[in-house]
């Protein structure tokens, strides 16, 4: 995000707007070819004030500016984008100002590097509906095929944690191997994890088998929730990295739903649940053959050169024709090679200095203390709010609820699942123009009603079943535009550079730690304290949540990484 120039006026653009070149406005159409000429001219040897929007590209050695029509075309062109520049030093119809952070690529360059390691958040939410499901069939004496379908409450959490608890693991063993690994390779594991646990699962003979395979699945999801957002991060171009990474969040809602609809398929088969945790496999096998086919990322090839793993010149070369696959381009372009020379200088710069691979203790110092008490705050709170809870089991508590059918609570479920991708959209489409926090905290404060109106459902409404439901869309609605998305791109920008990767490692240990917990914890507190009491318990977290929101959270909308460093961590 390109902060404000002092020479000119920043106007708000829609991120994706069509535009036509030949229907300029009136004051910025020149009269004649001669007169676009000059102007072009006067702008190219016009000196400007110093600005972070001026650097890169414009002030490099050989910078040209780019070649603009003489006449009206008819050639359509996307701007992507939040921003433009206009120079208005100059008059009032000058051209605007390049912005050299507007890398050009093609739409089609950039999609399968963001959807094959987005398959990996999808399984992730795959998971999460299709347990849904899954504990309902798995527990009938008529539906489970199975001889051992009665469960105690804490085998019954083991089945639903216990990819969780793989999760977690798989975030504690990915740390110290992740810079070996790369991005590419980690999730390549993580696609071989996916299948193996999901075939497991769905073919195991006995609860010991079930639960290998949930842990197997859940080390997938620990490498997938690590090592995607890296990679779309670090290959995407730099225009449309936040709503990249904000589209993986809708990823994981399609999961969900998937998994919702999944279950409502199977529900009335017998070993239903063996097709809901196996239809995971054949996705996990696209996912890692489309890693398979991608390069490694460019910026993990040139961490790994300037952290002394090999040959400068080697890493270099490789991470040009990297970046050159990427976009599409012909092998060792040019534009490519600038690229790459422009990331590697800065790199160097940072690690002149300094130890090539830091402590891990420094996260908690400094400034980094500071970006992971608020990282670190909105992670812990997304889970013991009760998110975990609401998902895991939407099926059991809208059968509780009054849906005595195991199919209609899975119907419900669906329309849960549908609702929660439309306000995940909302919330995608709206975080650059409300910011982070009204959307934190109206999100959170609604969630603190729909806890205490569950509750209150359990206490003395149960003649009123609708009121669950309606309780559960207001809790799905109010997390998916705040906790939801918010929170993993507070955690994506909130970090200083140096310690971002190990703040991230340490983010996802929390998420998944307390989901786990929560997961766990929830069918044995219910049956101790009843599930009135349960509710209003997290009812009263979340309250403690929207303190912390109110109190502790910085609005971050339209600063660069670097401003958020400088203004917000100092």
């Amino acid at each position: 995000m390109a902060g404000a120039c002092s020479c000119g006026i920043v106007a708000q653009r829609p991120l994706f707007e069509l535009k036509l070149p030949q229907a300029r406005p009136p004051s910025l159409r020149p009269k004649n070819h001669q007169q676009q000429r000059r102007r072009i001219s006067s702008h190219a040897h016009r000196p400007r004030q110093n600005s972070s929007l001026h650097r890169g590209r414009l002030n490099s050695g050989n910078a040209e500016l780019p070649n603009l029509p003489l006449l009206p075309s008819s050639k359509l062109e996307f701007a992507v984008g939040a921003q433009r520049e206009y120079d208005s030093s100059a008059g009032d119809a000058e051209l605007p100002i390049s912005d050299p952070n507007q890398e050009e690529f093609s739409w089609f360059s950039v999609i399968l590097p963001f959807l094959f390691p987005a398959l990996g958040g999808l399984l992730f939410g795959y998971d999460i509906g299709a347990t849904s499901g899954a504990t309902i069939s798995l527990q009938s004496p008529q539906l489970s095929g199975t001889t051992w379908y009665n469960l105690s409450a804490i085998q019954q959490g083991l089945v639903v944690s216990g990819s969780l608890y793989g999760a977690l693991l798989g975030s504690l063993l990915v740390y110290p191997i992740a810079d070996f690994l790369g991005r590419r390779r980690e999730l390549i594991t993580a696609a071989v994890l996916y299948v193996s646990g999901g075939a497991i699962t769905s073919l195991a003979p006995g609860l010991g088998v079930l639960l290998l395979g949930r842990l197997l699945y859940g080390l997938g999801i620990g490498l997938a929730m690590h090592g995607a957002p890296l990679y779309i991060a670090e290959t995407c171009p730099s225009q449309i990295r936040g709503t990249l990474i904000s589209l993986k969040e809708l990823f994981i809602v399609l999961g969900i739903l998937l998994g919702y609809f999944v279950g409502n398929l199977q529900i009335d088969a017998v070993g239903g649940w063996r097709y809901m945790y196996g239809v995971g496999a054949p996705i996990a096998l696209v996912m890692g053959l489309g890693m398979w086919s991608l390069p490694p990322s460019p910026r993990w090839l040139l961490l790994r050169a300037v952290q002394g793993k090999g040959p400068l010149q080697d890493y270099k070369e490789k991470a040009v024709a990297a970046l050159s696959r990427l976009r599409g381009r012909p092998a060792g372009d040019k534009v490519s090679e600038r690229q790459i020379e422009d990331t590697l200088v800065p790199l160097k710069s940072a690690y002149a200095d300094e130890e090539p691979e830091g402590s891990f203790l420094e996260v908690f110092q400094g400034p980094s203390l500071k970006a992971f008490i608020i990282a670190g705050g909105l992670v812990l709170f997304q889970q013991i709010t009760g998110q975990p809870s609401v998902l895991y089991y939407a099926g059991p508590i809208l059968q509780s609820a009054g849906f005595s059918a195991a199919a209609d609570a899975t119907r419900v479920s669906v329309v849960i699942g549908l609702f929660k991708l439309l306000m995940t959209s909302v919330a995608v489409l709206k975080v650059d123009d409300l910011g982070r926090r009204p959307l934190l905290i109206g999100g959170v404060a609604g969630i603190v009603i729909s806890l205490l109106f569950l509750s209150s459902y359990y206490k003395f409404l149960g003649e009123f079943p609708l009121v669950a439901v309606a309780a559960l869309l207001l809790y799905v609605g109010c997390y998916q535009i705040s906790f939801g998305p918010i929170s993993w791109l507070m955690v994506s920008e909130i970090f200083p550079l140096r310690t971002r990767g190990r703040g991230i490692s340490l983010a996802v240990l929390t998420n998944f730690g307390s989901n786990a917990i929560v997961t766990f914890a929830f069918s044995p507190l219910t049956e101790l304290l009843g599930a009135e009491n349960v509710f209003l318990l997290f009812g009263v977290i979340a309250l403690l949540s929207l303190l912390f929101v109110v109190l502790l959270v910085p609005e971050t909308k339209g600063l660069s990484l670097e401003e958020i460093e400088s203004k917000i961590l100092k």
